[in-house]
Order: structure tokens, then C-alpha cells, then sequence
């Protein structure tokens, strides 16, 4: 389960920084051994990310609670930096939502974001988008916040409405879902920083914006986007796009040369593979429960 200290830190990360929080998304447990590797204090488990690498399949609302359930728990036993969590439209209504929510939290949520598109939902980039009712999103986010175990674990209302109904009413539906409960709040899709400065300056609270790389939201600095006023900024899926540039370079040399032996610099070094999945402390363990049974054995 999410421990205290987990979403007490993320709180207080938020708080603390001195520009936007940067959120790199994971699509996995190892992705995320690389984000706190790095030295980022919290990470994004994208369901895009964990759509486009689990299943192979675009960001269509293809991915089950299920299997979300699973990729969190697995990631939050990997590190122990707060996970903000991509919950989609909560997976049902807001009876479902309530269920998503309890399963995430015990995965290890230290946030969960749920959004008003209808279900199927699709990529906040994407064509084609449509919204529910703000009356049913509010029903949502305050089902969402009663079902929370504890309660600094942080609830987070996007808004796909902007691309439907304008920037107006997207406004107002942040509003209301603050009003709602919501802790963080996150209007996807402004395609100019005028539209992005509008929507801080309109609707009090935490926002959150998204960097898509070629997606319809005008790439900004950290310093540009704390000026504007947001306080976290997200890569959702940065990572998985580089590691797939990566994997592709490997293979085209694998491919032309029928081996690896010259594409070492394409690749991390074994021992920093086994160093980033913690082999030395599993071998540690692994010694020391060994020794305990030799030392039963010893006495019996």
C-alpha cells in the first residue's frame, strides 16, 4: 500500500520546487528504475506508455484496470519515488471510479489522475475526442476523493474539453472539479501559451502541463511554464519514446552486421544492466538467508 510518507512527499515536492515538478512518465517497473536513477524525486505511470509497451496497441482506452493494477504494484515495489498514476475516465462510472481508485492506492498511487472524456477514451491528442457531462465528472471526482485511503493521497482532474467545447468551458469544468475535491488540476490540449496562461490565470489551484514532443501543446521551458504559472510539468512518455530509439539502432545494426560485437556504445554495459535491477543487493539477500539456513542446519 502507498505509505504516508509516500504522498506526504509528493505533497511536498509540489510544494517545494522551486520551478514546475518534473514528471517523466513509465510505461514499467525498469523505465522507472531509470527515471529514479536519474535523480527525478517522482514519475508518471502513463496508460499510453503502458498501452503502447504491454499491448502494442495505440492509446484508445484498450488497457483493463487489471492490468494497470499489476504494472503499478510492480513499479512502486521497484522504486521508491512517489508514483502519480494515469487512471484514464476511472474505468466506468463513478461507482467503478471508486473501485479504480482503492486498487491504485493499494498498488502504490501516491496520485491518480482520472479524466471526463467518455469511455473509450482516446489520447488527449488525438481526433475524434468527446466528454461526458461535468455533472457526471463531478460525481466522479468526489467519488474518487471519498475513496481514497488516506487522505494525502492526491486526486487529479484532467479535462479533455477545450478540443470540444472550448476554452471557456473547459475552464469550468476545472473549476468545478476543484470545487468537486480535486487536488491537482490538468487541461489537456491548449495549443497556444496564450490559451495556457489563460486557464492558470483563470481557475485557482495546482495545474499540471503536458509536453507532448509533436502533439498539439506548445513545447515550453520549465522556466516558461513556472512563469505561466503551472506547477508540474509532464513528459509522459519521453523515456519510452528515447528507449525505442534506442532498440531501433541496436536491431538496424544487428540487422546490417549479423552481430553486436561493434554496437557496445548503442547499449548500457552488463554490469550497469545488472546494477540498475539491483542484482548485488538481491545477491546479498541471497547470501544472507542462505547463511540463516546454514546456520539452522548447523544447530539442529
Amino acid at each position: 500500500m502507498t505509505s504516508m510518507a509516500s504522498t506526504l512527499g509528493l505533497r511536498a515536492l509540489i510544494e517545494r520546487s522551486s520551478g514546475p515538478l518534473i514528471l517523466p512518465g513509465a510505461p514499467n517497473a525498469l523505465t522507472a528504475r531509470v527515471v529514479e536513477q536519474s535523480g527525478f524525486e517522482a514519475l508518471y505511470v502513463s496508460g499510453a506508455g503502458v498501452t503502447n509497451s504491454y499491448l502494442g496497441v495505440p492509446d484508445l482506452g484498450l488497457l483493463s484496470v487489471t492490468e494497470l493494477v499489476s504494472h503499478v504494484a510492480a513499479m512502486a515495489e521497484a522504486v521508491s519515488i512517489p508514483l502519480v498514476v494515469d487512471a484514464d475516465t476511472g474505468f466506468g462510472n463513478a461507482l467503478n471510479v471508486q473501485r479504480t481508485v482503492r486498487q491504485l492506492e493499494r498498488a502504490g498511487a501516491a496520485a491518480i489522475q482520472i479524466e471526463d472524456q467518455v469511455s473509450p477514451k482516446k489520447c488527449g491528442h488525438f481526433a475524434g475526442k468527446d466528454v461526458v457531462s461535468r455533472e457526471e465528472m463531478v460525481g466522479k471526482i468526489k467519488a474518487a476523493v471519498d475513496a481514497r485511503l488516506d487522505p494525502e493521497m492526491l486526486v487529479i482532474a484532467r479535462t479533455d474539453a477545450l478540443a470540444t467545447e472550448g476554452l471557456e468551458a473547459a475552464c469550468e469544468r476545472a473549476a468545478a472539479y476543484s470545487e468537486a475535491g480535486a487536488d491537482i488540476l490538468f487541461v489537456e490540449a491548449p495549443r497556444t501559451l496564450e490559451q495556457m496562461a489563460y486557464v492558470v490565470r483563470t481557475v485557482p489551484g495546482i495545474h499540471m502541463a503536458n509536453m507532448v514532443e509533436g502533439g498539439l501543446t506548445p513545447l515550453t521551458t520549465r522556466q516558461e511554464l513556472g512563469e505561466l504559472g503551472f506547477s508540474i510539468a509532464l513528459y509522459a512518455n519521453a523515456a519510452m519514446r528515447g528507449a525505442v530509439a534506442g532498440a531501433r539502432r541496436v536491431m538496424e545494426h544487428l540487422l546490417t552486421h549479423g552481430d553486436t560485437k561493434e554496437a557496445a556504445d548503442l547499449m548500457i554495459t552488463w554490469a550497469d544492466r545488472q546494477e540498475l535491477v539491483r542484482k548485488p543487493e538481491f545477491d546479498e539477500l541471497d547470501r544472507r538467508y542462505a547463511a540463516d539456513l546454514v546456520g539452522q542446519e548447523a544447530s539442529a
